[in-house]
Formats: structure tokens, sequence, C-alpha cells
């Protein structure tokens, strides 16, 4: 049973400043409560009970609003004194987790509606080093696309990004930490997860898979995305 999370909440949101001026991206306001707030009740309803935040900037809010325990669910916080990409964000909050238990990795401006049951069941099953949520991403162009076997084996990454409908990366995984100790990247590197740590891992043999999910999808990282965000959490 998955019962920790890490969630990506550090970055600056530069795409989201012209409507939320001075917050950091995941606390941005919907149905009045940070968006953050709207992701961390759906995943402690399927059972997840400690949440680690990977923050950095206008971290001061995120850690107001939440302290150290958030309706009963334990929240830590792994802070980036200066911007450590993604990559060197999961490191930094994956040194703050139960050792050697799966865990579930999330993008903090992300929400993806996905049954943590049957994704960890799938990643049981093909003892997984990194098991992907997916999802059809209808824009070309904006989310990594992927090459997926029958089996589910990940063959490729960034595959067909220019198609509407492919399957894409849904930023919800679930990680055996066991893949972060092989990589060449150390706590304190600065490095990407999707670009660095994902190329390496996949030529390294990794066992990547993917599961498609058709639940509500919505990643408020861009203006018009963020305004019907309400509609989405609420459908």
């Amino acid at each position: 049973m998955v019962k920790s999370a890490l969630i990506l909440a550090g970055g600056l949101g530069t795409r989201l400043r012209s409507v939320v001026p001075d917050l950091p991206k995941p606390m941005a306001p919907i149905l009045e409560r940070p968006f953050l707030a709207h992701q961390i009740d759906y995943w402690m309803a399927q059972g997840i009970e400690h949440f680690v935040l990977s923050v950095g900037y206008r971290r001061e809010v995120i850690e107001a609003y939440f302290g150290n325990s958030y309706r009963g669910a334990r929240i830590d916080y792994a802070v980036e004194h200066s911007p450590l990409g993604t990559g060197g964000g999961v490191l930094l909050g994956a040194a703050m987790l139960p050792p050697g238990e799966r865990f579930l990795l999330l993008n903090g401006d992300t929400y993806f509606a996905v049954d943590l049951a049957r994704l960890a069941a799938y990643a049981a099953e093909h003892d997984t080093d990194w098991c992907f949520s997916l999802f059809r991403a209808n824009e070309a162009g904006r989310y990594m696309g992927m090459g997926v076997e029958a089996d589910g084996a990940i063959s490729a990454l960034r595959s067909g990004q220019e198609y509407p409908g492919r399957l894409a990366n849904g930023g919800v995984y679930l990680v055996h930490p066991r893949s972060l100790a092989a990589m060449p990247f150390a706590a304190g590197d600065k490095f990407s997860l999707e670009d660095d740590f994902f190329a390496a891992a996949h030529a390294a043999g990794q066992r990547f898979y993917g599961v498609a999910f058709d639940g509500a999808f919505i990643d408020i990282g861009v203006p018009h995305d963020y305004q019907r965000a309400a509609a989405v959490l609420t459908a």
C-alpha cells in the first residue's frame, strides 16, 4: 500500500504571473482554495498519509497554509535554497521518504484523477522502476508523448509530440527508490527530471512502464488552463 507522496512545488510559475502575480504556482486559488489543497485532498482520499513538498519560490506561503499537519496528514518540506530543477527537487525530497518503499511523485501544478490502487498493482505486477500515468493529449507539442508497447513497456520518450490524441505523460508517477540510487546524480545537483534523468534512466535499461487513465486532467501552468481548472475539479 502506497502511503507517501512527493510533490514538486518549487517552480517559479513565470507563465502564470499575469493572473497570479505573487504566489507560488501550486497556491493559485481555485474555488477559494489553493490548487495544491485540492490536489492533496484527492490523494488523501486514496490513502496517502504523508506528503513531502519540494518547495523553493515563496515557500513561506505554502508552509503557512499547510504547516506540518494538514487534515491529519503529515507534511514535510524539502527546501530548495537555490533552484535545483525538477530532478534536483525529486532527489532532495525523496531523501525524506521511507527508504525502500515506492512513493507517489506529483507535479504541484497538475491534477490528474488516477486510481492509485490500480497504478500500484500495475507497478508491482511489472516490477517497475517508474510507472507512468498516461493520458490522451489533444494539444500538439505541449506534453511528453510516449511510445508504449502492448505489454505497457515504454519504448520511447517524446514520441509523437506533434500528434494530438497521443499517449502522453500525465505527471503522476509511482517511483521505486532503487531507480534514483542507480543514477549518476546526487542531492544538491541541478538537473531536469524530464530532460536529463528520464533520458539517462531509460537508456540504462530501467523498467519504465505506463498505464493509461481517462480521469480528469488539468495543468494550470498557463492562464487559459488555470481559468478552466474550477470546472475540471468539480466535474
